[in-house]
């Protein structure tokens, strides 16, 4: 049997083609190459163009496939996420206030402008919310360190966001790679990853104001 060759623009057109072909390439390490994927987009802002959301869904169906396990693909995919985070984070500390007035040659003021708005909108859960959203994960870090968020709660928020990133769409990804007719067609499971990816920041939205809501009630008791 030929192995299929990687071809790493692949991971931008054929996503299904290219997670076989480097499962087949780099066998156990393949787990490690994906955590390096997931640490370049959260943690260098120049690397945002990379594939997220819909490489964590297709990356779910193939473990649903049998091309991977699911326990070590999440594990993987979540220390990528975290350790990217906190690279980008203590970058943004080591910055200071020119991340914030556009004073670091080659990274995008208006993206910087846009994500400490967020912030300000939603404070410290902009973390957890800005992994649901393309573009705004890659510089939600920098900008957390940049307004020297205490790095105990940064972290904590990472790690809440990162699971439960990974875990909904690797998960969905896995529970439709289950479906015969789903796997056959994966045309059809990249058209939900891209539904799932529209939705995910609305249902994290609403999850967490249905659980802050809660707390004050309990608080008030």
């Amino acid at each position: 049997m030929v192995m299929p060759e990687v071809n790493w623009a692949d991971m931008f057109g054929s996503l299904d083609r290219f997670l076989i072909a480097i499962a087949h390439q780099y066998g156990p390490f393949v787990y490690v190459a994906l955590a390096l994927i997931y640490m370049l987009q959260t943690g260098v802002v120049f690397m945002a163009f990379l594939p997220g959301d819909s490489l964590l869904f297709v990356a779910g169906a193939m473990a649903g496939g049998g091309h991977y396990r699911l326990d070590l693909l999440i594990v993987s995919l979540v220390v990528g996420t975290v350790v990217g985070n906190i690279l980008n984070f203590h970058l943004g500390v080591w910055l200071g206030r020119k991340v914030l007035d556009g004073g670091v040659r080659g990274i995008d003021p208006e993206s910087i402008a846009k994500t400490h708005g967020f912030f300000e909108r939603h404070g410290g859960k902009t973390v957890v919310l800005a992994l649901f959203v393309p573009l705004l994960r890659s510089f939600a870090p920098l900008v957390a360190g940049a307004m020297k968020m205490h790095p105990t709660r940064f972290r904590l928020y990472t790690v809440l966001g990162a699971t439960a990133w990974v875990g909904l769409f690797a998960g969905g990804g896995f529970f439709f790679g289950n479906i015969r007719m789903v796997r056959e067609h994966l045309g059809i499971v990249l058209i939900l990853g891209l539904v799932a990816a529209l939705a995910g920041p609305l249902l994290v939205a609403t999850v967490w104001k249905l659980l802050t809501g809660r707390v004050r009630i309990m608080r008030n008791l």
